[in-house]
Formats: C-alpha cells, structure tokens, sequence
C-alpha cells in the first residue's frame, strides 16, 4: 500500500504549504475522502451501486484497498446477495493492507461515514475524473520520457501520432462510456432516429449525398457506415466523390445559415483525405462544377472575361463550405486516423472521403502480404467509422479482369483483395458508364456497322450507372445518373417519360 488511508482534509493528495510535514513531492492527483464516502454509502444502502457501477470500475480508484472494496461489493450484488460489513468480512480477514488500519472495523468505519445516496453519483463522477487526470499525467510522462530517449527508428512524427492517439481515446473516454446499455435506451434511439427521418422533408436518416436517386436506395450515408465507392479508372469514382462530399458540405453550410441545430442537419462536415490528387486540382473541380465552365477550359487559362468573373463569384460562394482537403500522399492507416481525429476535435468532423484506399499504407507489418495490408486498412477504417460516429466513404479500383469480359458491369469479385473490402463494407457501390467503352469499339467510317454505333452512342451519351452491389440495410439494384464530363458532374437523371409535356 503506497498511501494513507486516513486522508488529510482538501483530499487532494497536496499538503499546505505551511506544514513542517509537507511532502516535497506531488502526488497524483486523488480525494481518499470521497472515496471512502462512496464505499460507505454503498455499504449503508446497496441501491447507490446502481448509481455509479455503469462507469466506475476497480481501477478508477486511487487507493488499492478501495478498489478491492469496492470490487468485493459489486460481485456481492451481481450474485443477488447484499454486501454489507458483516458479509465482506470474511474476504477481508487476512488482507494485510485492510490490517494496517485496523482490519475489519474498517469497514465499519466506512459505513459511519457514508455519503447520501443523493451523493453517489456525484462523488462517483469525482473519483473517475481524478483517475483520468492521473492517466492525463502518465500520458504526459510518456510523452517526456520517449521523446528524450527514443530510438533511432522510432521517428518524432509516429511519437506525436502515438500521442494524439492516447490523447483522443483519453478524451473519447472521458466524454461517455462504452459497455453494455438497456434495449430500451438503444430503442429510444432507434425511434428518435425514425422520427427524424420521418419528419425530414427528403426522408433521409443519414448524409445527404445530393443525388435524390441515390438518397432513395440508400438513405443517405449513415453513421458508422463504411461505404466503397468502386470503379475502373476513367469511370468516375471521384468526381463522384467529389460531388457528394461538396453536397454534403453545402447542406451543412445552409442548414447553419438557417438556424437548424448541427446535430439535426443531413449535410456534414467532409474531411477529404485525397491521396492522388492535389488540393488544388480538387478545389478546382468543384469550382468548375459550381460555376458550370469545363474545368479542361479553367485549366489552360481559355475564358471569356463574363466566365472568370462567375468563377471569382463562385469562388466566394464556397469560402465558407465546411470541406478541409488533406492531399499528403502516402499516408498510412495511422496517420490518417490521428488527422481525422484531430479534425473531430477541432471541427466536428461528420463525413470522411479517401481517395483511395490502395494508396494507403499499412502499419508496415504486413507490407509483404498485400492482401493482409488491405484488410488492415478496411478493418482500420470500419473501426474509425465507428469510433467517430461517421460514414466514411472509401474509394476503390477495381481488378483489370473487368476489361476481358464481354458485360463489363463490375462485381463485388472484381474488388481487388477483394475478400476483406467486402467483408468490411456496409455498403458497395460501383461507377459505370458504358459511353467510355462502346466509345472504343467504333468501326470504320461508312461501315454498315458505323450507324448503329452512332445510335447506341447517342442513347448511351452523358448517362452513367450507379450499381449498389451491397447494401448491409437495405436493397441492391442500379440507379441511372446523368455525367457531364466536362464540369465532372453527376446529376440525376431526367427519365422521357418524366419530362414535361410540350406546347405547342
């Protein structure tokens, strides 16, 4: 036993600095007293237990002998038997710390110097803040002590991940505890869920992705969800991306403006991890798209003086969209879980995007097995998805084995390392456009072939696929878009039978 149980008055572990006995060392930081005033309220009255065992445990206690009280209590009464003096007795005869301060009258002590019931959670709340402080500190110390004496191989950037790491689930810890929770509460949830959706004029119960189409088959992103977004290069994959990351954004952005509470809005905020292209060349997309001028025009500087002024003004638009980019390459599973965390904290990130998931890279460990990296990066963002409360909407390419067959509409086997992407997956998406490869297979000018081939290419013109290849909570099917290539814009597409009727 390193402490004295008989605390001093302030409990806090620091003696006056008057004293001729003051300690010239500080102690972690604790209140003996409230410790012991919980003890003894459980004692007196077992229903205080209930107040406090959903988040307090053994070592959220400062002093051992409390832990083993404490610890000796809760199995009592999880056995359906009362704990009182008399009935922890026995398993306290022969502890020599209990002995020290006078064997079982202790726990009699204890009990004369109960708190109120009224009292319990809240002197439960105090002893388990105590103890986040005291790993606060540990945290800290480990911090010092790596960074004076720290390998060759262990660089200061993976010590300042490991750090935010500690740091967050610390936080994360502090803000609410996990564990078990009555069917009840998870069901109030599940129905307030509903209600919202319900009540909300798009019928959504998750992140608007700005295509009405997709919102129907999927109702939005949802949290927790990991969502890949697959898909042959040149089909698409992030302009899409791109696309519902900005709605997402927006809806955020106005639903502020409007008054509606953050935790009521369909829009989010998107971090964007793009580890292909550039910040910019991103940024540029979305202004080209906002502004409705071809984003090959803004690149090579070929505008009319009417068009760079409609890009100045959109640009201003879109200043104040909720969208953070993080376009460092080569990241690794790691790193990118320490910059979304961060980004939670700072500005309540709700919607992460990567792009794409092959360009991550693993822990290192498993480097020479690509499959087993792969699964390491879909399990790490699953779990991130989980662990913040958010979708997470991860990009993919697809095998090449689509190319060598006749009906290239991709399926889940075409997921490279397949197995664990879509094991991980809550939902799987992929990107389609037939126009690219018929576009291809044009024959010779003047062939009897060549018309058929302009008629199938009209039909096919501008219009894209999104194949729902797996959906956890919901159904799977295709959901026709239309692809302007130009702005890299997708848009739902208008059906003739849709359209209006002409006069005239």
């Amino acid at each position: 036993m390193t402490t004295v149980l008989q605390a001093e008055p302030g409990g806090t572990g620091e003696s006056g600095s008057g004293s001729e006995n003051a300690l010239s060392f500080r102690q972690a930081p604790h209140n003996l007293e409230v410790e012991q005033a919980l003890l003894g309220a459980m004692l007196v009255n077992n229903t205080a237990a209930e107040k406090v065992q959903g988040f307090l445990t053994p070592e959220h206690f400062f002093e051992d002998v409390h832990a083993r009280i404490y610890d000796a209590i809760i199995k009592l009464l999880s056995r359906g038997q009362s704990a009182d003096p008399v009935k922890l007795k026995p398993y306290f005869e022969k502890d020599e710390a209990l002995e020290d301060v006078g064997g079982a009258a202790y726990l009699v002590r204890l009990a004369a110097s109960a708190a109120t019931i009224i009292n319990a959670e809240d002197y439960g709340r105090t002893i388990y803040d105590m103890a986040l402080r005291r790993e606060l500190i540990g945290i800290g110390e480990d911090m010092v002590l790596t960074a004076y004496d720290s390998p060759v191989d262990d660089p200061a950037t993976e010590q300042i991940e490991r750090a935010e790491q500690n740091l967050f689930e610390l936080a994360d810890k502090g803000g609410h505890e996990g564990g078990f929770q009555r069917f009840s509460l998870s069901l109030t949830q599940a129905v307030s869920n509903i209600e919202q959706a319900y009540k909300d004029p798009d019928k959504l119960s998750g992140v608007d992705t700005g295509l009405r189409s997709l919102n129907e088959k999927i109702g939005g992103l949802h949290k927790s969800d990991l969502i890949i977004l697959a898909g042959r290069p040149a089909m698409g994959k992030t302009a899409l991306a791109t696309n519902i990351a900005f709605a997402a954004a927006k809806r955020f952005h106005d639903d502020m403006s409007a008054g509606v509470d953050p935790s009521a809005s369909k829009g989010a905020v998107v971090g964007f991890f793009s580890l292909e292209m550039a910040a910019d060349q991103l940024a540029g997309r979305i202004l080209a798209e906002r502004a409705g001028i071809s984003s090959e025009e803004m690149r090579r500087g070929r505008l009319k003086e009417s068009e760079f002024r409609e890009i100045a003004r959109a640009a201003q638009e879109l200043e104040e969209i909720p969208l953070f980019i993080d376009d460092t390459p080569a990241l690794t599973i790691a790193a990118l879980r320490t910059r979304a965390r961060r980004l939670k904290r700072q500005h309540a990130l709700s919607l992460i995007v990567v792009d794409y998931l092959q360009l991550i890279h693993g822990s290192g460990k498993a480097s020479d097995n690509r499959v087993q990296e792969i699964s390491e990066i879909t399990r790490g963002l699953k779990s991130l998805a989980k662990e913040l409360d958010l979708p997470v909407l991860a990009l993919s390419q697809l095998s090449r084995q689509v190319e060598h067959r006749d009906n290239k509409r991709p399926l889940l086997s075409d997921l490279r390392e397949s197995g664990t992407i879509e094991q991980d997956a809550d939902i799987v998406m992929f990107v389609f456009r037939e126009e690219y490869y018929k576009e291809k297979e044009e024959p010779s000018a003047g062939s009897p072939e060549h018309a058929q081939w302009m008629a199938d290419m009209e039909a096919l013109y501008g219009k894209a696929e999104v194949i729902i290849g797996k959906q956890r909570h919901g159904p799977t099917g295709t959901i026709k878009l239309r692809f302007e290539a130009s702005f890299t814009r997708f848009s739902d597409l208008v059906q003739e039978d849709h359209l209006p009727e002409q006069i005239g």
